[in-house]
C-alpha cells in the first residue's frame, strides 16, 4: 500500500510539473526593444518583478538598444514586436503605407532648466542666449518652443535664441559647469538638473497652453504593427494591461522605487526624488479619444514647424495611429 501511494504521489507530481511546463509553453513571446540605461526599463523591470506579465500569460524578452534610430530598425526588421517612440513617427509611417499603431505610454516631456545664476526669470529674458537643445532640430518639443516663441515673443526661437544642439549627458554637463546659462533636455535630464539646484523656467505643459491646448499629451507610447497586433490580439492586449497595472503600482507605491533604485543611478536622494516624481507626473491619465484629439491639433503645429522633413507628405495625421483593437483602450 506505501509503495502505491508513493507511486500515485509521483504521478501526480509528474502530472503537476508537465501541466505547468505545457502552461509556461503556451505563453505568448513578446519581444520588446528598449534603450539600454532608458526609464522605459524601469516599468519593465517593475512588470517582470511582480509578475504583471506573467499573470497576463505574457514571456517579455528584453532586447537592449543602443539608440533610439537601432529601435526603429529593430521593428522595421521584425527583430522586436514592440518600442517606445512618439505618434509622430508612428503616423509618418503610416502615411507612407506602414502598418504600425501607437498605445499611450508617458506624457513625460522635458522644459527649460536654466541655472540659478542666469538672469533669467521669464523666457523673455533668453533672447541672445544660448539654449542647448536636446534630439536635433526636429526634436518634438524644440519645434513646439518655435511655435510658442511666436506666439509669446512675437519671433521664431531659432532666431530669438542662439539654438546649441547636444547630447542630453552633455547639456547637462555644460548646463552644471556653467558654460550655457539654460537648456531643453530630455525628461529625466531635466528631473537631474532640478535636483541640482537649477530652476525650471518653463515646462511642456506651459508651453501647450501658450499654444492654446490646455489638455494633457501623451506624446511617448508602445508602438507595434497593426498586423502583429491582430495576429497576437491577446499578447498585446495583455501587455498593454500590464503596462498599466505597472504604472498604478509605480503611481502608488514607494516600496516599488526602492526595488528601481539600482536601474535609476540616481547620484543622490534628491535626484532619486526628482526621478520617481518625474515618471509619476508622466503617467498618461486621460482616455484614447482625449489623446488623439489633442494629437490632432498638436499635429497641425508640428506640421508647420517641421514640414516635410517630419512628417512626410501628410497634412493630417494618419487614421489608425492611435490603436483602438480590443478592449477598453
Amino acid at each position: 500500500m506505501p509503495a502505491l501511494i508513493g507511486r500515485l504521489l509521483g504521478f501526480l507530481l509528474l502530472t503537476a510539473f508537465a501541466m505547468s511546463g505545457a502552461w509556461a509553453a503556451e505563453r505568448a513571446v513578446v519581444r520588446v526593444g528598449i534603450l539600454q540605461f532608458g526609464t522605459v526599463s524601469w516599468e519593465l523591470e517593475v512588470m517582470q518583478r511582480h509578475g504583471l506579465a506573467e499573470r497576463e500569460g505574457i514571456e517579455l524578452r528584453i532586447v537592449p538598444l543602443a539608440l533610439k534610430d537601432a529601435a526603429n530598425v529593430a521593428i522595421q526588421g521584425g527583430e522586436v514586436d514592440l518600442i517606445a517612440n512618439d505618434w509622430i513617427w508612428v503616423s509618418r509611417m503610416r502615411s507612407e503605407g506602414s502598418d504600425y499603431a501607437f498605445a499611450p505610454y508617458s506624457q513625460a516631456v522635458g522644459g527649460i532648466s536654466v541655472r540659478p545664476d542666469a538672469g533669467v526669470a521669464q523666457f523673455a529674458d533668453l533672447e541672445g542666449k544660448r539654449l542647448g537643445v536636446a534630439g536635433g532640430a526636429l526634436d518634438k518639443s524644440w519645434l513646439l518652443l518655435r511655435a510658442y516663441a511666436r506666439r509669446t515673443v512675437g519671433e521664431d526661437a531659432a532666431t530669438f535664441l542662439q539654438p546649441q544642439f547636444a547630447a542630453p549627458p552633455l547639456l547637462n554637463e555644460l548646463v552644471m559647469r556653467g558654460e550655457l546659462p539654460a537648456a531643453m533636455n530630455f525628461w529625466h535630464y531635466t528631473a537631474r538638473l532640478s535636483a541640482a539646484g537649477m530652476k525650471e523656467l518653463i515646462s511642456m505643459p506651459q508651453i501647450l497652453a501658450g499654444l492654446g491646448i490646455e489638455d494633457e499629451l501623451p506624446l511617448v507610447g508602445w508602438v507595434f504593427r497593426e498586423g502583429w497586433a491582430r495576429d497576437n490580439a491577446a499578447a498585446i492586449e495583455g501587455f498593454l494591461r500590464a503596462s498599466d497595472a505597472a504604472k498604478a503600482l509605480m503611481l502608488e507605491s514607494d516600496a516599488v522605487w526602492e526595488e528601481l533604485r539600482p536601474l535609476m543611478r540616481a547620484e543622490n536622494e534628491e535626484t532619486f526624488i526628482a526621478l520617481r516624481e518625474g515618471f509619476r507626473a508622466g503617467i498618461p491619465r486621460t482616455g484614447i479619444d482625449d489623446a488623439e484629439r489633442v494629437a490632432t491639433r498638436v499635429f497641425d503645429i508640428l506640421a508647420a514647424e517641421g514640414g516635410e522633413a517630419l512628417v512626410g507628405k501628410a497634412r493630417t495625421i494618419a487614421p489608425g495611429t492611435f490603436w483602438r483593437g480590443g478592449g477598453s483602450r
